[in-house]
């Protein structure tokens, strides 16, 4: 597929596998009419490409999880090497000064142990020259501290798959624990804890450290959290290894192409050039007490927020208010990024209109986009929950023009490019500690909405850049977490017997209010209040940040309530999201990990 890129002569490929069976069809069966099994083969082939990420939550979705795996790094491998070969023989030591391979997170790790294969199996390397080439050409992106995403496979499953690989990777880690046991003699603990094999499974994470040249998270707190928490073990044996890489999102898709009235108002006022530069938007401060740029940024936001709601209204029947906030959280629906926190305030706003006829906030349209993994339970009933929310707030006569709930269908990147223009408060609520990044956090930025968040991923970056006199900042800190979780402190029915709104928010979840069965939300109670599956009560901090989160809410609120003052903080935030661009990640990795040498095109 070819990629072509912005103002430029260059394009380069994009490579994509495709699994088919040569024999996949018989048609002597077909012929008999046993039809199913004339196209049995090319049915199993298919299968592993047809839809990536099948529910794992089986022995028989790992397999093929396992299998989609293998494929992809395999047919990668073999073309890669297949070409360096074409033009430079089997002399494989040049093989490291041409290559880097970036293992993005674990799903690719197989490929450490597939590249050693080829090389020793397809073309005559020992074991120690190929373990030499592969420890020079692979780096390893880690793109979570969830001990859920570090994948680690049962070795009936690996091996019973992948048995010259499980072989391989055997060796890999036998003589890893051997230099283990001569570093730390004494320490069998931390033996057994960094052995890539141990208590049934592969842990492909470790084989990734191990292996690879370059070990880096994405973004500063993220970095520092792998090296003194979930890696400490390896980032005191490969200190050398470890760096950061924050991650960036493209100014050409999610500002110049999405929202390009902004990037006119941009133009006009600081020229071309931040296209491809995107520090060059710091020019935009010098406006920030412009009158004329202030109103014509409102008016922008306003259109692009019409724009979202005529959208809404053609594809599912919403009626959105232009004319109110838009608080919006959009992005991977799991706990740890707290959908759950969002749509309680949401009940607790509901419940305080109804209660207090003497409330009377300004008009809030919150909007959700999101998908679950397919296996995901819990958070499919949020989804849910959120569903159920908007359905009754949505019509309630006594809460119309005041309270709007919208969860948008089927969300996707083409959506996105409409939503992020449109937004006014960006909600980036991840239990501190817990988001690697984030991306949607800097698309909102860079669009002009606000930031109400956790100081988590690159929020802290964010919250830098463009002060956090122009964020909305609340909730409990990554170390404070870290203590509360050492200690054992933390006790969610404290929150609650302070907190009688917040109490009476969670009880709804299970006493007829949303649910007349009582039973659809009771997981979701449970988890929060007394624990589910053997986890710990709110494992994700949610009642504990409730009422910090309520307050920020309110300070949103106030502050929206001076259109100058809003637009001049979404104007900053515009003109310090240069750092977050994906020109600079990717400069920053061709320096510090690729060691790329630019090569200038000639127009």
């Amino acid at each position: 597929m070819p990629i072509v890129g912005f103002d430029t002569n260059t394009v380069n490929t994009l490579r994509l596998w495709e699994a088919t069976s040569p024999n996949g069809f018989d048609l002597q069966l077909f012929n008999n009419m046993d039809y199913n099994r004339a196209v049995e083969r090319q049915n199993s082939a298919e299968n592993i490409s047809r839809v990536l990420y099948p529910n794992d939550n089986g022995p028989s979705g790992k397999a093929l999880r396992l299998k989609q795996q293998y494929f992809f790094s395999s047919a990668s491998l073999q073309d890669l090497v297949h070409h360096f070969v074409a033009n430079y023989g089997t002399n494989f030591r040049k093989f490291p000064e041409l290559h880097v391979i970036q293992l993005n997170d674990t799903h690719p790790v197989v490929a450490i142990p597939e590249l050693m294969r080829i090389l020793i199996d397809e073309y005559g390397v020992s074991w120690d020259e190929a373990w030499d080439i592969v420890t020079k050409t692979f780096a390893y992106t880690n793109h979570t501290i969830l001990a859920e995403a570090l994948e680690k496979w049962p070795i009936e499953i690996f091996q019973g798959l992948l048995p010259r690989i499980y072989q391989i990777v055997e060796e890999i880690n036998r003589r890893f624990v051997d230099d283990l046991r001569k570093k730390y003699p004494d320490d069998y603990d931390r033996q057994n804890r960094m052995s890539i094999i141990g208590n049934g499974k592969v842990k492909m994470a470790w084989l990734a450290i191990h292996a690879c040249f370059s070990v880096n998270g994405v973004a500063e707190l993220h970095t520092e959290l792998l090296k003194t928490q979930e890696l400490k073990d390896w980032a005191e044996l490969y200190p050398a290894k470890f760096n950061n890489k924050t991650n960036g999102i493209t100014q050409r898709r999610w500002l110049l192409n999405a929202n390009p009235t902004l990037a006119e108002f941009i133009t006009k006022r600081i020229g071309h050039g931040w296209e491809k530069d995107l520090t060059k938007l710091k020019g935009l401060e010098k406006f920030a007490d412009d009158e004329e740029s202030l109103n014509e940024l409102v008016k922008i936001k306003h259109a692009n927020k019409q724009v979202l709601a005529d959208f809404l209204k053609h594809t599912q029947n919403d009626f959105l208010d232009p004319d109110s906030i838009f608080d919006v959280q959009v992005k991977r629906l799991h706990e740890y990024k707290r959908q759950l926190l969002n749509v309680l305030h949401i009940m607790y706003l509901y419940n305080r209109l109804l209660d207090d006829p003497n409330y009377n906030p300004p008009a809030r349209t919150f909007i959700f986009g999101a998908k679950a993994a397919s296996g995901y339970r819990r958070a499919k009933s949020i989804i849910k929950l959120i569903n159920t929310v908007a359905d009754r707030v949505n019509n309630d006569r006594r809460v119309r023009g005041k309270l709007r709930v919208v969860f948008i269908e089927n969300y996707c990147v083409s959506i996105a490019e409409k939503i992020f223009p449109a937004a006014d408060v960006s909600e980036q609520i991840s239990t501190a500690g817990f988001e690697a990044s984030g991306t949607s956090n800097m698309k909102f930025m860079v669009n002009g909405a606000l930031t109400l968040g956790t100081l988590d991923g690159a929020n802290i970056e964010i919250v830098r850049e463009a002060g956090e006199e122009n964020a909305f900042v609340f909730g409990l800190k990554s170390d404070e977490i870290i203590k509360m979780e050492a200690e054992h402190s933390y006790n969610p029915q404290e929150c609650l017997a302070r907190n009688p709104a917040l109490n009476k928010v969670v009880e709804q979840l299970v006493d007829g209010t949303y649910d007349q069965s009582r039973q659809i939300f009771k997981e979701l109670h449970d988890s929060l209040v007394y624990g589910v599956e053997g986890q710990r009560p709110d494992v994700y901090y949610v009642l504990a940040d409730f009422g910090a989160y309520c307050q920020a809410h309110e300070k949103v609120v106030a502050a929206y309530a001076d259109q100058k003052a809003w637009a001049k903080k979404a104007l900053i935030n515009i003109a310090n999201s240069g750092k977050f661009s994906s020109d600079r990640t990717i400069e920053d990795y061709v320096r510090d990990i690729w060691k790329v040498q630019k090569v200038e095109v000639k127009r």
